[in-house]
Parts: structure tokens; sequence; C-alpha cells
């Protein structure tokens, strides 16, 4: 369809009211607040009152990498492109022999890449299954150097292939572990990691909703949910509740402890509710839908269990509201500066639900060496939308390479992302 001239000053017309606004009070940013080692931190004594600023229905128009964008990262890091034409590039894992294993949801399969080039991209790439349902989650398991299984998490399902090092290609046909994962519509995305010791898997199920009660929508049934079963998906128990959308879980290598990245609810104006990245509490409760952020009650159901209001967890780590936090892991490469082990990194898939664009960046929240974060998080990977308010990266799924390397999908530009320490 030609562009007509209104549709073409369209862009121009949207980033002036984006610049015509004044920048959100602090703590509170957009894209045009983020840059590599900005450093951010919201309290829950930073809140707004609900409804302070209209609900905005800001979603973007993706376009494609003009030439003179490119991802940018701290001082001494270095950017490269690992892959692109891809479909739908969501979580990706590093196998034991240095693979990566991309869900790629688009097109109902897992590929697998093998090596990289002097010139920063792969050498090899193979469908490792097909024929999946809108993929997310990959583990190997048992952890070590040689698992026996790979696990991919369907939105409906968990299935599993036999799996040997070095495989590009499923040697047998999936068996279904987890039949019956609650599904069919709102959030798809289903993540699967497994405690230390390899006894329980996690599996996260985001609600189907921004805010329906369970008390009477059925279809909430085990969802806003980290669910636990055996490794073998024998159901044992709800491992925490109230997290709407706990799209990526990770084990803490150091503690044990679970952790997840929760995209939380919207239209309760530009500053609520935060997203957060925090370590799960085993029966905690993290309030959705009555509440949020401790006893802070969604005016959408002013009145209901105020038996619970006591019990919501206050998340560790409080991110920009709709930033749409996806993958999260723990860096336990040896590559970037020994400031960096052990902390953790989250992609932010950007917001729809608020006047000027925030997220649509990579983060670093620092640990300092200890269990937990003390509340603040760092923009580390950041360009994905113009000066003028356009976006054309989305990051998703994060990975540590063999030689230290950080993997990042980006399904705005349908890309792999490779970030690398240079040194200063």
């Amino acid at each position: 369809m030609p562009m007509t001239p209104f549709s073409l000053a369209l862009p121009f017309v949207l980033a002036a009211c984006a610049f015509a606004q004044t920048a959100p009070a602090s703590p509170f940013t957009d894209y045009r607040g983020e840059k590599p080692g900005n450093v951010h931190k919201i309290t829950a004594k930073d809140l707004p009152a609900p409804f302070a600023t209209e609900s905005a229905d800001n979603g973007p128009e993706v376009v494609s990498r003009p030439s003179d964008a490119w991802p940018q990262a701290p001082v001494g890091f270095k950017v490269e492109l690992f892959a692109s034409d891809l479909k739908n590039p969501r979580l990706i894992r590093t196998a034991p022999n240095g693979d990566y294993f991309l869900a790629e949801m688009g097109a109902n399969r897992v590929k697998v890449f093998r090596g990289i080039g002097k010139d920063g991209k792969m050498q090899q790439t193979e469908i490792f299954a097909s024929g999946l349902n809108r993929p997310f989650g990959i583990a190997f398991y048992p952890a070590g150097p040689s698992p026996k299984w790979i696990y991919i998490a369907n939105t409906g399902s968990v299935v599993r292939f036999p799996y040997q090092n070095g495989d590009l290609k499923a040697r047998a046909s999936s068996e279904v572990v987890v039949k019956d994962l609650p599904h069919g519509s709102g959030h798809s995305t289903r993540d699967v990691a497994f405690s230390a010791d390899g006894s329980k898997m996690y599996v996260s199920v985001g609600s189907e909703s921004n805010v329906d009660d369970p008390d009477t929508h059925s279809g909430e049934f085990h969802r806003a949910d980290i669910l636990e079963f055996t490794p073998e998906g024998q159901f044992v128990r709800i491992y925490a509740a109230g997290i709407r959308n706990p799209v990526g879980i990770a084990v803490n290598p150091t503690t044990g402890e679970l952790w997840c990245s929760v995209n939380e609810r919207d239209a309760l104006g530009d500053n609520l509710v935060p997203d957060y990245i925090t370590h799960v509490v085993p029966g905690g409760f993290y309030g959705w839908p009555w509440f949020y952020l401790g006893p802070h009650q969604d005016p959408r159901h002013a009145g209901k269990h105020p038996e619970l209001a006591a019990r919501v967890v206050v998340p560790d780590v409080l991110l920009q509201p709709h930033d749409a936090s996806l993958e999260m892991l723990f860096y336990d490469g040896a590559q970037f500066p020994a400031e960096y082990r052990g902390d953790i990194f989250a992609a932010e898939h950007g917001s729809w639900n608020k006047a000027v664009r925030t997220g649509y960046e990579v983060i670093r929240v620092p640990l300092h060496g200890r269990d937990r974060a003390g509340g603040e998080y760092e923009d580390f990977l950041t360009g994905f939308v113009t000066a003028t308010g356009e976006v054309w990266g989305r990051p998703v799924g994060l990975a540590v390479a063999s030689d230290g390397a950080l993997m990042v999908t980006d399904d705005g530009s349908n890309s792999i992302w490779r970030v690398s320490y240079a040194g200063r």
C-alpha cells in the first residue's frame, strides 16, 4: 500500500508527542532515560495511586533496523550480529558442549546453532525438533556435562527428547512429561527449570487475563503460578502463587533458590504496576490479582480477600512498570569483568501500556557477591528504540556462551546478538 503524506508524517507526529512530555519523576523513567550504565531503583514507597495517569494504548509497530542503529553496551563491550532472519526467536539455552538451542516459536520448532566465525556469526544450524506447539522453555537434564534429556515447554505441555552431547537433531520422538498445562488464551509462554539437586521440576504458567478474579473465572485455575512437578511429570504442588506472568525462571547456582522475572498487570496508569525480578519463596503469595507489591489492593477488586493482604510478598527488584520483563539468568561466565560474576541479566521486551515507551533493553541486576539483590538495576544493552521513538528490536531470551559471551534473542529484528567483553 503506498504511503500517504499523512502516514509519512505520522511517526514524526508521534515522536513530537513523546518529546513534548516531560520525563517522568524519578525513580520512574522511559526509553529516553535508558543508557548503558544508568542505575535505577524503585521501592514500594515510590508507587503512585492507581489511575494517577490515564492508561495508555501505545504498542509498538516494529520497523526494520535503521542503517545507523545498533545495540549499545557499556564501554569495553562489543556487540555482534550472530544470526538473523529467524522466525520469532524466543528463549535460548547453551548446551554443555557449547551449542545453542533456540525456541523459534513462530515456526513451532527448536533450532540448534553451532560454532562462531571470525565475523561473529554462527557457522552451522540445524532443526532439532519441529511440530511443537508454541515452544518456549528449554532445559537439559540432569545437570552437568552429560545430560540424558532435553525438556521443552510447549504452551500446553512439557515434553522431553533423549539427548546426548552433540546431537543436532532429535534422536527419537518426544515423550510427553506433563500432559495438560492450562492454556488456550492469555499468556502462552511456559518456562521450565530444575532444582539444584534435580529432584524438582518447576514450570511457570502465566495468567489467562490482566486481572480476572480466579474465584469467578475457571480459566485461571493453576495459572499465575509456578508449578512443581517431579522430573517424570507428577504434579507435586503450587510452588508459588499470585505471580501474574512469571515468564522467565532460573535457579541461583550458588544458593539453589528459584528466581523469576515477572510481567505485572496493566491499566492502572503509566507507573503502576512495576514488573519485577525476585527470589521465589516456597509457598509464597505475590498478590495477583487482588493485591500488588505488598498490601496494595487493586481497586478493581476492592474489599476482596482482606485476609491475604498481610501475606503478599514484596519482590526483591522492582522494574519500570510495563517493561515486560521476560527471560533472566545468572551470569556464570568468566569473560566479563569479575564484578559481573553471579549477577542477574534480564530481557525487557518493552511496553505497550505506557504513554512514552519503556523497556526494549537488557538489564543487569548486580548482586555484589551476595545471595540477594539490593533493589537496584542497571541498563546494560539499549538502543532498540530510535531517538524518535521507533522500535526496531525487542529482547526476549538470554544465554551465557561457553566462552562467557552473552547471547540475546530479539524477536523485533528476528535476530540473535552476541555481547562480548573486549577490554577497556
